[in-house]
């Protein structure tokens, strides 16, 4: 049996069995002598103390009452009754039984070795088995010293979590438990694969990595506290002997483990990785504050800083000086590097470089750590610099004064060591060894003997020496006297050997040269440009030459006459005005730096490259005397020589080859050029504002313009079809170049839609030729993802390279209409002309579908002409030469493009084609008042286009098959689709309104439609409405990627349904339909939106706003003239109103003092006729209610009591004062239940709308007060309410009119409108009502699954502003009080009560286990137990 079960039937032993049974016992004395009798031969101990104190309190016990029973509890007296028999103490055998349930919960279930970490079955038994400990150490049946005994018999020793469970509960301590074993390195042993076992285990996913955590901090504690103790803990900690010794050892044990690991972290895997980073949490100081002494803290992280440099010092010094430049801080193990950061936490920079100068000082090394710690420091501490200089000079001090090699040598390596980190954390090793010994003050100038000293130490590093560092020292020998010049010249010749073994010449060496770097040396001709480049950045600013061309030109003159001046003086043609080369040049010339025959040479090979900058021999000479940007500029040039002569043009493509390699050289080179992963990503474009590099821009300029000046010069000579493929190989080569791409892709979308009104001809003409040859190459250029500035859903922001065009290219304005006119004529005239034998299929391939459709849209709209041709042979070919002219009328021109017969072929093909919607979609973007024509002119244009062009075309070519009711299905969706997108007008002003003329086209279609169908008898009855049906086939499969992002879309497609329905023609809402010779109205398609959807997006929960009422209303009285009685008509739809959409009704009855006098003038305009029956009902309503409310008589019911309801509801929240609706509800007769019901409902709904709809003007605390007086007033007639919260599905459908108008968000919350009645809830209501437990619970789990599913419970600003949040209906504190009112209700509901709420009990028992286990008790019969059965207690 389970604990809580067991406790349950033992409780029930202990309280309530010693009253039933005082017959047959006659004392407490003889009834715990049966007991124990029965646990005698029934119990087993081990599972006594696993379940016995699994108790809960019973109710009415005092706390002291409570653990006196319990001193005296059945397990003490079993423990010593079994104690007495076996003879030994009960706290030895509670002991023993203890250790042995300990074993048993610990033993693996599953895995074949032994887990650190419990299962949460394992977990929940042990939890009870230390309660029951630590009541039997409060009752002093249990002995610690035994337990820990027994534990080390232990055939598998416990689980690590275990013991961390008996340390953490106080019952064994750690210390104690490591004591009492006396085999000591047994007890690390375990610890150590424990804690191993327990760090990998950490790093699993499907662990709990806080718990092991805690373990590994509180375990680490108690090792710190015992193993590093100061001098005033030890008399606290006396009694442990060997503990220390313990703890020391396994936390030395788990250093090596890790330690071991640095040397392999490429072999080791992955996982043993994590788990030793896992281990390293140790070294967390937050870990131990309050906790551990601090100076336990500094000396255990001391140790562990020794430990670790000086651990395995197996490397030479050889070994260091070779290799210390694979121990930088980024190429260290991510492992050691963690661990020094973490243990730096504990000290400052100073007292780290203090502990690593006494472990130098006094402890062998592992040189590798002791460089990676350098490292770290000086990366990671920003004061290290400085102090590292200063321990380099104690050092260096100490060396000459000892003349000690090990100082030295140490200095050497931590100098180099820093440098390698680079300029920004300390000093380049050269310019370290300069300020050390390249003056006479240094360390070595005291004597001779320090100069030999230092030289003996440099010649012997010199077999072990890099390059680099041998560079220094030749380049910037240390300081020697003139009369021991001797010594300097021999350990120059021994390093010059070793720079010749290693393939080095020093003569090579640049002026510049970074001798710090670690990297590969750079070969003498490109350490030559970078040295030429460096002198003149310095002459450009001093306007000097510099001190080390100077020098190099005196010490050293081979590589001063043999790199550097060739790199200066390689061969270009001068610019007029002299730049700063040229005056470097002559300032090194008049210096006589260079030899009078070099710069002869060099004269003449510049004015040989003027002469001969035409031939192809004197190209590449030319090339490398520019800067980038001026080579790629002259070889654009030279292009445009070439593509302006025919018979050049077999040099294009070397030219543009030409140009190609220097584009890369002015865009540099890129490792990531030809990665997949670069060549495929998506390009992002910010539509709305564009943002480039400046560099890109001006390279992108460059090579626009060249195409531009290329294109025009071109057909100045020639016509597109004869220039050749120059052009398309040129776009071809930019398009290669993948970094480029962005930067053009966004300076076009600038220039196109941005400035594109601005543009001259010439511009657009060469960028519409631009785009065509781009889009010729569109498979070289990855998707774009284009950011309008607006939120958009990402499929849209999408777009291949022919669709970011029609992006770019929008008509709103007059401006840019006549711009997108302009850029389409020519992009699309300069395709027909440069590919004139090409079919339209090849056609398709190359022009981008929405420059050709922007011309299907535009010219007919621009041009009454091309309106009545739709397929006409053009009599007069296209002139190109008339399109390049500065002079061109762009309207004459498109119109000669719109009567090519190609241009019409090619708009036929299904990917031009201009359907109706896509039409729709830009006429929707014009703004009207900015429209390039007038009002009267766009609606002549409007006209055409849909009765003349899209009305009768075929749907295979975008058309309507001339079917109106298509037609309007098109319009809506599109108006509909624009209207959800909030697009972007221009100037950055967000585009709301939808475009007036195209609304007033729908209306008119949709009147036709109305007068064809009614001219169609019968028609009608197998239809149903087309409107409704577009609106309902919209709402259907929408995907979208959460649910709130659902929901939102939802209430906004509903708010445009309902401005649609209301722009539309009033009767357009009502279908009419024979039946027989009769005509009657059909408004089921209508109901069934309402109740479906647009009663969703109602604030007011039970009625639609005012303006879709009123249309209704309106449209009725329309539609019932086609009726031969037309009273009788409106009166059946009302009347079906009452059943079938009573939420129209209850609509006009909120808007009744407006909705009104618009019917009553309407009907008589109409008919003449007193009001229909219904409406009159409505009216007679209306006035009851007013009259009841003043005169102060009975009020008069008539019709459906839910109308009445509804209009006293209105009247009184309109015009009664606040404190008199007690008195009005007082004078209501008395067979009104189901009146004063509906009202609590509309009441009730109140309350909901002042919670989500504030702007309502509802206010949630007059609604609850009114709501609590219709309750009391129920109440006091002892009328059945409750079932009102019940909905249909559920069984109850005595208010389904009333909950049928609700919305769902108003019916979601009706439990929280529930719950907040309960100040008016009696007790007289549990007993009298027999389904209210069962409605209140399932409002109780209703309120529960709101949370559960996630959606927040809305809460009023009165709350939001600290006002009591039980008054307000705050929906923490109403679920509060929800589920304390039914705690108190439960046990005064009668047992009737409780007949229906079986099928309720799961989910309350998944959502409340508690109340769950309140209602299974109560709900169960009062069933006698006999003592005589067999009891499982546990």
């Amino acid at each position: 049996m389970m604990a809580g079960a067991g406790g349950s039937e033992l409780r029930a032993l202990l309280a309530g069995r010693a009253r039933k049974r005082r017959s047959t016992f006659g004392s407490g004395a003889e009834l715990r002598e049966a007991a124990l009798r029965l646990l005698d031969h029934h119990q087993n101990l081990n599972d006594l103390l696993l379940e016995v104190e699994d108790l809960v309190k019973p109710a009415g016990e005092s706390g002291k009452e409570y653990q006196e029973a319990l001193s005296e509890s059945f397990i003490v007296s079993v423990l010593q009754e079994q104690a007495s028999r076996l003879g030994v103490p009960a706290a030895v055998l509670a002991s023993k039984n203890a250790v042995t349930n300990l074993e048993r919960i610990c033993q693996p279930s599953a895995s074949p070795c032994q887990v650190p970490l419990l299962n949460l079955d394992q977990r929940k038994r042990l939890s009870c088995l230390l309660q029951t400990v630590k009541d039997l150490l409060v009752n002093n049946v249990f002995s610690r010293s035994h337990f820990c005994q027994e534990i080390w018999k232990m055939q598998d020793l416990p689980v690590l979590e275990a013991v961390w469970h008996l340390h953490r509960g106080n019952i064994i301590g750690l210390g104690e438990l490591l004591e009492s074993n006396p085999d000591a390195p047994a007890v690390v042993e375990w610890l150590c694969s424990s804690l191993c076992a327990l760090c990998e285990q950490a790093e699993e996913p499907s662990q709990d990595v806080e718990l092991a955590g805690r373990v590994l901090s509180d375990f680490a504690i108690t090792f710190l506290q015992n193993g590093f103790q100061q001098p005033s803990e030890m008399g606290r900690r006396c009694e442990f002997k060997k503990v220390p010794n313990i703890c020391r050892a396994v936390l030395q044990r788990m250093l090596t483990w890790v330690l071991d690991a640095v040397g392999k972290e490429k072999q080791e895997d992955v996982s043993a990785l994590q788990a030793m980073r896992f281990w390293l949490n140790v070294f967390n100081v937050s870990t131990y504050r309050s906790a551990v002494h601090p100076d336990s803290l500094q000396q255990f992280f001391r140790h562990t800083l020794t430990e670790v440099l000086t651990y395995s010092p197996l490397l030479k010094v050889s070994d260091a000086i070779h290799m210390q430049r694979e121990w930088s801080f980024t190429r260290t193990c991510s492992l050691l590097t963690t661990l020094y950061r973490k243990l730096f936490v504990a000290f400052s920079a100073k007292e780290s470089i203090c502990q690593l100068q006494q472990v130098l000082e006094t402890h062998e090394v592992n040189w590798q750590h002791v460089l990676s710690c350098v490292s770290t420091l000086v990366v990671c501490q920003a004061e290290a610099e400085q102090l590292f200089k200063d321990l380099l000079s104690h050092l260096l001090i100490k060396a000459f004064e000892n003349y000690d090699m090990e100082n030295m040598i140490t200095a050497f390596l931590i100098a180099r060591q820093a440098a390698i980190e680079g300029p920004a954390v300390f000093m380049p090793y050269s310019e370290w060894f300069k300020a050390s010994f390249g003056s006479a003050g240094g360390h070595h100038g005291s004597s001779k003997k320090a100069l030999v000293f230092l030289f003996e130490f440099l010649s012997e590093l010199v077999p072990f020496e890099v390059a680099p560092y041998l560079k220094v020292h030749i380049m910037y020998p240390p300081f020697v006297p003139s009369k021991h010049r001797s010594i300097l010249l021999e350990y120059i010749t021994l390093a010059k050997t070793r720079l010749a073994d290693l393939k080095v010449a020093i003569e090579d060496m640049g002026l510049y040269e970074d001798l710090s770097s670690t990297d590969e040396a750079v070969q003498p001709q490109g350490q030559a440009l970078r040295d030429v480049e460096k002198a003149l950045q310095i002459f450009e600013n001093t306007r000097k030459i510099p001190t080390s061309v100077i020098e190099a030109s005196i010490f050293r003159r081979p590589y001063y006459i043999s790199w550097f001046l060739p790199a200066l003086l390689r061969p270009r043609v001068l610019p007029k005005t002299p730049d700063v080369c040229m005056a470097f040049i002559d300032s090194l010339k008049r210096a006589d730096k260079i030899p009078s025959n070099l710069y002869s040479t060099y004269i003449q090979a510049c004015c040989a490259m003027k002469e001969k900058m035409l031939q192809d021999e004197s190209k590449v000479e030319t090339s490398h005397s520019k800067e980038p940007v001026e080579q790629l500029k002259a070889e654009l040039a030279e292009l445009r020589m070439l593509i302006v002569d025919q018979a050049k043009h077999a040099d294009v493509p070397v030219q543009i080859a030409l140009i190609s390699d220097r584009l890369s050289s002015v865009l540099g080179h890129s490792g990531d050029e030809n990665d997949p992963a670069t060549l495929n990503s998506r390009i992002q474009v910010n539509v709305f504002d564009p943002k480039l590099d400046p560099c890109h821009q001006s390279v992108v300029d460059l090579l626009l313009t060249s195409f531009c000046q290329n294109l025009i010069a071109a057909s100045y000579f020639n016509p597109p079809d004869r220039q050749g493929p120059c052009l398309s190989l040129f776009v071809k080569m930019i398009c290669g170049h993948r970094r480029l791409i962005p930067a053009l892709l966004g300076r076009l979308c600038q220039l196109i839609y941005h400035q594109g009104p601005s543009l001259n001809d010439a511009h657009i003409l060469g960028l519409a030729a631009f785009v065509i040859h781009l889009s010729e190459s569109g498979s070289l250029i990855p998707e774009v993802e284009a950011d309008l500035g607006i939120s958009q859903p990402a499929a849209e922001k999408v777009l291949s390279i022919s669709e970011y065009w029609s992006c770019l290219l929008v008509c709103r304005t007059k401006e840019s209409f006549s711009f997108c006119m302009r850029f389409c004529t020519a992009a699309v005239s300069y395709l027909m002309c440069k590919f004139p034998s090409f079919s339209c299929g090849d056609l398709c391939a190359l022009v981008p579908p929405s420059l050709v459709k922007k011309l299907q849209h535009i010219v007919p709209r621009l041009s009454l002409e091309a309106r009545g041709i739709t397929c006409e042979e053009g009599k007069a070919d296209l002139n190109w030469s008339s399109l390049s002219c500065p002079s061109l009328n762009y309207r004459r021109a498109s119109l000669c493009l719109w009567k090519q017969a190609r241009f019409q072929e090619l708009s036929k093909e299904k990917a031009f084609q201009l359907s109706f919607r896509e039409w729709l979609l830009w006429e929707l973007e014009v703004h009207p008042e900015k429209d390039i024509l007038s009002a009267s002119e766009r609606q002549d244009f409007h006209y055409w286009a849909i009765y003349q062009w899209y009305l009768p075309a075929p749907s295979a070519s975008g058309g309507c098959d001339g079917d109106l009711e298509k037609a309007c299905g098109i319009i809506i969706n599109t108006i509909l689709d624009f209207s959800q997108r909030l697009d972007l007008g221009s100037y950055g002003q967000l585009k709301m309104s939808v475009n007036p003329d195209i609304v007033c086209k729908l209306q008119e279609l949709v009147l036709e439609l109305g007068c064809r169908r009614r001219l169609l008898s019968g028609c009608l009855d197998a239809k149903s409405h087309f409107l409704f049906k577009i609106l309902q086939e919209r709402l259907k499969d929408r995907k979208h990627n959460s649910a709130l992002g659902e929901q939102l879309w939802r209430q906004q497609e509903l708010l445009l349904h309902r401005r649609i329905l209301v722009g539309l023609p009033a009767s357009t809402l009502i279908m009419t339909c024979r039946k027989g010779k009769k005509t009657t109205l059909d408004c089921e398609d209508f109901f069934n939106f309402v109740n479906s959807e647009l009663k969703n997006v109602c604030s007011r929960g039970y009625a639609l706003p005012y303006d879709i009422t009123a249309h209704f209303f309106r449209g009725l009285l329309n539609a019932s003239l086609d009726c031969e009685e037309s009273a009788e008509a409106v009166n059946d739809v009302l009347t079906t109103c009452q059943t079938k959409c009573p939420i129209v009704l209850f609509s006009a009855v909120l808007w009744w003092p407006r909705l009104e006098p618009i019917l009553c003038s309407q009907w008589k305009r109409l008919f003449g006729a007193p009001l229909a029956e219904e409406l009159e009902r409505l009216r007679e309503c209306q006035c009851s209610a007013m009259g009841f409310l003043s005169s102060g008589g009975v009020f008069p019911l008539s019709g459906p009591p839910w109308i009445s309801a509804a209009f006293l509801h209105c009247t009184v929240q309109q015009q009664s004062p606040h404190g008199r609706e007690r008195n009005v509800l007082k004078r209501l007769g008395t067979d009104t239940e189901q009146l004063l019901v509906s009202l609590l409902f509309f009441s009730l709904m109140d309350l909901i709308s002042a919670k989500i709809a504030p702007k309502e003007g509802l206010d949630f605390q007059t609604s609850l007060e009114w709501s609590l007086e219709i309750l009391q007033c129920l109440e006091e007639r002892g009328a059945s309410w409750p079932l009102l919260f019940q909905s249909a599905e559920k069984g109850s459908k005595k208010y389904f009119v009333l909950r049928s108008a609700a919305s769902d968000c108003h019916s979601q919350l009706l439990p929280l409108a529930f719950y907040s009645l309960t100040p008016g809830f009696d007790h007289e209501l549990l007993a009298r009502e027999q389904l209210f437990l069962y409605v209140a619970l399932d409002l109780y789990i209703e309120l529960l699954q709101l949370f559960v599913e996630g959606k927040d419970l809305p809460q009023t600003d009165q709350v939001r502003q600290g006002a009591d949040p039980a008054e307000q209906g705050d929906p923490m504190e109403v679920i509060s009080k929800a589920r304390r009112f039914l705690l108190a209700a439960i046990p005064c509901c009668p047992t009737r009560s409780f007949g229906s709420i079986g099928q309720l009990l799961a989910a309350c028992d998944q959502l409340d286990p508690e109340l769950g286990a309140i209602l299974l008790h109560h709900s169960r019969p009062a069933a006698a137990l006999d003592l005589d059965e067999e009891l499982v207690l546990f």
